[in-house]
């Protein structure tokens, strides 16, 4: 019995020194735990605090990318190397009759450095600063007879040139009004509607490249026509300068003093032009293009002077004020023949284009040798297909025929040989586009141009010089690698 008791004290003790551990755990885990919810309270407090200051963080950095998106100039390039393999065979040319004279590797670099900037929703800029350069050529150029805005379209020196800048307004008139844009400035017209394939282009430039491939110094208002004629239909209106002669500036003037002024007379008179051109039809499929060109006192000669002699007043008489040009075109292109006869047909693209040139002198002047007014014309057929040995790779053919007075403004014609699209006789062309090692930014192509010049090549528009028969054979192998990105 004393045992027993013994033993129910000793459970007692035993068990009130347990509830008195317990109880005093329970309490150290309660300020542990009251403790850990101030201290979650705190880092949830400066947490909120972060996050407030990163999202005004993120705020501050999309506004300043937002702002540097328009703010500043972005950048792409186009650095393409050429080999040409060139030969002319002059069967019959005046005293070079007879004779032969070729290239056996012509080395040329071209690179583009293009400009975009949008400072407004309304407003963009666009330029492009260029080289074009021949390896081992000279450092400057030495052809007097090219215009500064030509510099760069020509294979020659190295220097870098500006080839584009424009800006470009763009709104409608008024709610629901018609879309327009507008722009002033040094603008793209080379590569234009159905040059872009042999150029391995994939969009246009602007704008008809049958009777226009030059750059130019003009304004120009566009008119989006889509809702309110036929699909996909536009017009733009373009009055610009091709030649401003005569200026001596305002520390070079020598002689009489009149700077920036121009005498009067025939002589280096400025050369101004009007274009009219757009899409009359578009579904995606088919695009029906126009385009007619209108060029003031265009270059020719003086009747009763022999061309290259003595004017009275000095100078020769060529490259004179002679007269007025008229050049129009319309070109078809269909992104697919017929409507979904087979998958080749529907990757095939073919095209078709009918040009003229009118040139019509003034009393007293020639223009093309002749007093009267003269009409050429030309037609230009190609198509392009899937290669089926490469993936995005093309072949492509075209064929150009033009008539003894066919005289286009082709001065940025970018074959080694010349115009084909101005020859005045037949040009055959073919060509592989792909891309290299198949990289998107690594543009190719292999190009073979013929061209049988039954008249006087047609250079520069020199309408002072006569077309007369002749009988020459150009051709030109070329290979190129494009870097684009």
């Amino acid at each position: 019995m004393q045992m027993k008791k013994v033993i129910l004290s000793l459970a007692a003790t035993s068990f009130l020194a347990t509830s008195g551990a317990v109880a005093a755990t329970n309490a150290e885990l309660e300020a542990k735990l009251k403790l850990l919810e101030e201290q979650m309270a705190e880092i949830k407090k400066e947490l909120t605090k972060t996050n407030t200051t990163l999202t005004k963080t993120k705020t501050t950095l999309n506004e300043v990318k937002a702002h540097d998106a328009f703010d500043n100039i972005k950048w792409s390039m186009d650095f393409r190397n050429s080999v040409d393999f060139i030969n002319y065979d002059y069967n019959d040319y005046g005293a070079l009759s007879g004779t032969s004279a070729s290239n056996d590797g012509l080395l040329t670099s071209r690179l583009y450095l293009n400009m975009k900037a949008a400072p407004a929703d309304k407003l963009t800029f666009n330029g492009q600063l260029a080289m074009y350069g021949i390896w081992g050529g000279e450092l400057y150029s030495k052809d007097t007879a090219l215009k500064e805005w030509v510099g760069s379209s020509r294979a020659d020196d190295t220097l870098l040139r500006v080839r584009q800048a424009y800006f470009v307004w763009s709104d409608t008139f008024g709610e629901g009004g018609i879309p327009y844009a507008f722009s002033i400035g040094r603008r793209q017209s080379t590569d234009g509607f159905l040059a872009n394939h042999r150029e391995n282009m994939s969009e246009p430039g602007s704008p008809l490249a049958h009777i226009t491939n030059m750059e130019v110094d003009g304004a120009m208002l566009k008119l989006d026509l889509d809702e309110y004629v036929l699909p996909g239909s536009f017009v733009k209106f373009v009055y610009g300068r091709a030649h401003s002669g005569g200026i001596e500036t305002l520390f070079d003037s020598t002689g009489i003093y009149e700077p920036y002024a121009q005498a009067d007379g025939d002589i280096n008179e400025n050369v101004d032009f009007f274009v009219v051109l757009g899409s009359l039809y578009n579904d995606g499929q088919y695009n029906l293009m126009f385009e007619n060109a209108t060029i003031f006192d265009t270059k020719g000669a003086r009747t009763g002077i022999p061309v290259g002699g003595d004017l009275p007043e000095g100078g020769k008489n060529q490259a004179l004020d002679a007269g007025t040009a008229n050049l129009s075109a319309l070109s078809l292109q269909a992104d697919g023949v017929g409507n979904g006869i087979n998958d080749f047909l529907d990757e095939t693209t073919a095209f078709v284009s009918l040009a003229a040139t009118h040139y019509m002198p003034n009393s007293g002047h020639q223009l093309l040798g002749s007093t009267d007014d003269e009409t050429g014309y030309s037609y230009w057929l190609g198509f392009t297909i899937p290669d089926m040995v490469t993936e995005d790779g093309r072949f492509g053919f075209e064929f150009n025929h033009g008539s003894k007075y066919w005289t286009p403004m082709t001065w940025a014609e970018d074959t080694a040989i010349g115009s084909k699209v101005a020859v005045r006789g037949d040009a055959l062309e073919a060509y592989w586009n792909f891309n290299l090692f198949g990289s998107e930014n690594l543009a190719s192509q292999i190009r073979y141009t013929y061209a049988q010049h039954d008249y006087t090549p047609s250079i520069r528009c020199a309408g002072w010089v006569t077309p007369q028969n002749v009988d020459i054979e150009a051709s030109d192998l070329r290979f190129f690698i494009n870097y684009h990105y």
